[in-house]
């Protein structure tokens, strides 16, 4: 069982906002489109990290984009200042049950073919104790 959670669309920091985002679904994936042709990159997409009531993380957060296009994600906590694509973003806070937030944006290549990309993840890697 997961204790802690991304949630994205109408998230605000300090609260339990937003939509979960996919956890082995696909029914609620981070999404985005972008114009290969023109090596497009997104806008940030504000993200909220919280874990379940009753719980919180004990040292630091890392979230790491995974997979077939990972090296296409870059993260970051303020939205301005992203960590290069495909690295980790480190959180030192502690995650609690309301929203830490931070952002994620996704660029195009020209050089890529059009996919409907279902095979990159954000992973979570945090060590979670009870409050």
């Amino acid at each position: 069982m997961s204790y802690i959670h991304i949630f994205q669309g109408a998230v605000v920091a300090g609260t339990a906002s937003g939509s979960q985002v996919s956890e082995n679904t696909g029914n609620s994936p981070i999404s985005v489109t972008l114009n290969a042709t023109n090596s497009e990159i997104s806008s940030p997409i504000k993200l909220g990290i919280r874990c379940d009531s009753g719980y919180t993380s004990v040292n630091n957060t890392v979230i790491t984009p995974t997979g077939d296009s990972a090296l296409k994600w870059a993260l970051s906590l303020d939205g301005i200042t992203f960590e290069a694509y495909g690295d980790p973003l480190t959180i030192t806070s502690v995650i609690d049950a309301t929203n830490t937030i931070f952002y994620a944006k996704a660029k195009s290549t020209s050089d890529e073919t059009p996919i409907n990309d279902t095979l990159t993840d954000l992973v979570v890697t945090a060590t979670i104790g009870a409050v």
